[in-house]
């Protein structure tokens, strides 16, 4: 044993162990918030997955559907502020989306340099039968909660969401 390995503590020393039965040591991640929210947000999109997958939409392009939907016109910019994501991505997002026949680009009225985005025909279609899959999958999510907790859940997520 060289002197470096007697200075580990015992817990981050290498343990022998067989891969089927034994847990792997967590530390103390299950102890911290960003990890039991991530472990949350890939649970989530698995689910989300499963309920759309005819579809081929992720969860971020759900919400950006909606978002255009609900704000008919706005511009590639303000629902990139919008919805968090940088202007390059938010371009190759709206590009897959209109390659799919979701979105429809036009010149905004308001200012020559940008466009106005809308729904087509075809992404009102999908969505219209994408909320109510969406909606059943969500609320799956958190059956085990009262509506109480599931109220409490979302304040408590959108006070983490502003902290930043």
């Amino acid at each position: 044993m060289t002197d470096q390995e007697s200075t580990l503590p015992t817990e981050r020393r290498a343990r022998p162990r067989s891969a089927k039965t034994a847990a792997l040591a967590l530390g103390p991640l299950p102890g911290l918030i960003g990890y039991n929210l991530r472990k949350a947000q890939v649970a989530l999109f698995q689910s989300f997955q499963n309920a759309v997958s005819p579809h081929d939409v992720t969860p971020g392009q759900f919400g950006v559907l909606i978002m255009i939907r609900e704000n008919e016109g706005l511009s590639q910019s303000d629902l990139g502020a919008a919805v968090g994501i940088d202007r390059s991505t938010m371009v190759a997002v709206i590009d897959r989306l209109e390659s799919r026949g979701l979105v429809v680009r036009a010149p905004s009225p308001h200012d020559r340099r940008s466009y106005a985005l809308r729904l087509s025909a075809e992404g009102e279609k999908l969505l219209e039968e994408l909320v109510p899959r969406i909606q059943a999958h969500d609320q799956g999510m958190v059956k085990d909660l009262t509506p109480e907790e599931q109220e409490q859940f979302i304040t408590l997520l959108r006070k983490v969401a502003a902290s930043r």
